[in-house]
Formats: structure tokens, C-alpha cells, sequence
């Protein structure tokens, strides 16, 4: 039974059925997914080409929309593909994988969203210092240590529990490898592991949290004393929203990984799960960047040069063509 466990392949039910209302759902969920990708690959894209957005904000922004496409990519094209063509087993390795670059690059968002809420503490309140205290070694630091502890959180997991012998049903109850979901099938007791992961989510999702409540205690504080009302509303607004994003993110992983296997539902998990997999990576490039007046002029600005380029090829091709009689 160990020997059989070991090898075989794990069956991922999935998110939806055949029905034609789920095929619906099927399509909306896809086409949020692309959209998701096509937002934070431009934005990757605006802060790469345009020179006034080098900075330690957009270098942060930047790798949060890096993490986002990674994120949606590590989930949405298999459980595409499963749905499909109906082939929804996943090898060990397979499952494995999708573990570690889960947690490494959700545990990784988890650290970068505290930083950039330091940044923006730092360029509210202290603007005058913000170049000291908020400099690129810093910036540097915060990212590497953010895609470092996310991967060490992820190697730690998946290896931990696909240590586990799996002699119950092989069939996960999810779209995706999930360590607390695939736990579930693990016939070894894990109550020490769990406990384990608890602790372990407490330092990964409280501690950021924590940090990033603080950061914005102490913006409202300062907005508080402005005397210009509109900069007051404009600096309320953003921080609002960034807190919305901030509190969707934290608030679905402690639904997901701060909870008993006793109290876990399987549909509850999956709709969480693929609330802040699927579509919270897509309201970041609208909450974070899109709303920001440089970014939309990176992106006017690249807009005007393509339809430029784009008018200059048929006078292009003609000189091609002259020049080659």
C-alpha cells in the first residue's frame, strides 16, 4: 500500500461540471485569468520601457505583477486543460510543483505587500527622506527576502506533505494541489505538521498583516493633519483601496490555511481558494497602478508610439518593395 502510494497519480475533481450554467462560469473564470495575465504583463511592460517609472515603488509594483502572472499561471492552465479534455489526473512531481510555486509566490506577495506599504508610509510621511529611507539596496533586500522566504515556505511544505503515505482515495476535491487540501487524503496522523503550519502561517500571513495595518495606522494619522481638504479625500481614497485589495488577499489565505481539518469544507476552500488565485490578481493593476496618473501616462505614452510604428509600416513595406525592383 506504501509502494502504491507513492506512485500513483492524484485526480483533480475540479472547479465546474458540464452543465451549461458551470461552462458559463468556466469561461468567465478563463477569461479573468487572461485578463489578469494581460494587465500586470503590461504593467510589466510600462515600468521596463519608461524611464520616470524607475523607481522603488513601480520596481515594487513590478515584481507584484510578476508574482500575479506566475501565480495565475501556476493554477488556471491546468485546471483549463483538465476541464477540457477531461484528463484531471496529476503525478506527485506534478502536484509537488504546483505547491511550491503556489506558496512561493502567494507567501512571496505576502512580504511584498507589507514593503510596499512601508513605501508609500515612507513617501507620505517622511517625503523629504524618502530617497534614505527608502533606498534601492533596500528595495533590493525587501524583494530578494520576499521570493526567498516565499520559496523556503514552499519547499518546506511540499516537502513535508507528499512525505505523507496517501492509502485513502487518491481524488483531491480542489482545482489545484493545495498542502491543506491534500492533507486531507493522508492516512498518517498530521495533527504535529498542522500545528506546524499553523505557526508557520502566523509568521508568513500575520506578521505582513501586521505590518501593513501599521504602515496605514500611521498614513491616517498624518492624512489626518493635512489641511488641504482634497489632498486629504485623494490621500484617503488610495489607501482605501490599497487596504481593500490588502484585506481580500489576507483575509482568504487565513480562511484557507489558519483553520482546523475539522472545520474545512471542501466547496468553501475551493471558492476561496480560487477567489484570491484567480481574481485578486486582477484587481491589483487596476487598484495599484492602472489609477495612477504616471502609469497612465507610461501607457498613453506607448499607445501613441505603437500607432505611430503602426502608420509608419505600409510606408515601410513600400520602400521595401521600390527598393527591391
Amino acid at each position: 500500500m506504501d509502494n502504491a502510494s507513492s506512485t500513483a497519480d492524484f485526480v483533480l475533481l475540479g472547479l465546474f461540471n458540464h452543465t451549461r450554467a458551470q461552462q458559463l462560469l468556466f469561461a468567465l473564470v478563463v477569461t479573468i485569468a487572461f485578463t489578469s495575465v494581460v494587465g500586470n504583463a503590461l504593467m510589466l511592460l510600462l515600468i521596463a520601457r519608461d524611464r520616470r517609472l524607475h523607481t522603488p515603488m513601480y520596481f515594487l509594483l513590478s515584481q507584484l505583477s510578476l508574482m500575479d502572472v506566475m501565480l495565475v499561471s501556476t493554477t488556471v492552465p491546468k485546471m483549463a486543460a483538465d476541464y477540457l479534455t477531461g484528463r484531471k489526473s496529476i503525478s506527485r512531481v506534478g502536484c509537488g510543483s504546483q505547491i511550491f510555486f503556489f506558496l512561493t509566490l502567494a507567501g512571496g506577495e505576502s512580504f511584498l505587500l507589507a514593503a510596499m506599504s512601508y513605501d508609500r508610509y515612507v513617501a507620505i510621511c517622511h517625503p523629504l527622506r524618502y530617497l534614505v529611507l527608502m533606498s534601492w539596496r533596500l528595495c533590493l533586500q525587501v524583494t530578494a527576502g520576499s521570493w526567498i522566504l516565499g520559496a523556503a515556505d514552499g519547499l518546506l511544505q511540499a516537502a513535508v506533505t507528499l512525505s505523507f503515505p496517501f492509502c485513502r482515495s487518491r481524488e483531491i476535491d480542489h482545482f489545484f494541489c493545495e498542502a491543506p487540501v491534500l492533507m486531507r487524503l493522508a492516512c498518517a496522523h498530521s495533527s504535529v505538521f498542522e500545528y506546524a503550519m499553523n505557526i508557520c502561517c502566523v509568521l508568513m500571513i500575520l506578521v505582513p498583516f501586521s505590518l501593513i495595518l501599521t504602515s496605514y495606522g500611521l498614513i491616517l494619522a498624518a492624512v489626518l493633519h493635512l489641511r488641504s481638504t482634497e489632498a486629504c479625500k485623494k490621500a484617503l481614497a488610495t489607501c482605501s483601496s490599497h487596504l481593500a485589495v490588502v484585506g481580500l488577499f489576507y483575509g482568504a489565505t487565513m480562511f484557507v490555511y489558519m483553520r482546523s481539518r475539522s472545520s474545512r469544507s471542501a466547496s468553501h476552500d475551493k471558492a476561496v481558494s480560487a477567489f484570491y488565485a484567480i481574481f485578486t490578481p486582477v484587481l491589483n493593476p487596476l487598484i495599484y497602478s492602472l489609477r495612477n496618473s504616471e502609469v497612465r501616462g507610461a501607457l498613453r505614452k506607448c499607445v501613441a508610439q505603437g500607432i505611430s510604428l503602426a502608420g509608419r509600416i505600409p510606408s515601410l513595406c513600400l520602400g521595401f518593395c521600390v527598393s527591391a525592383k
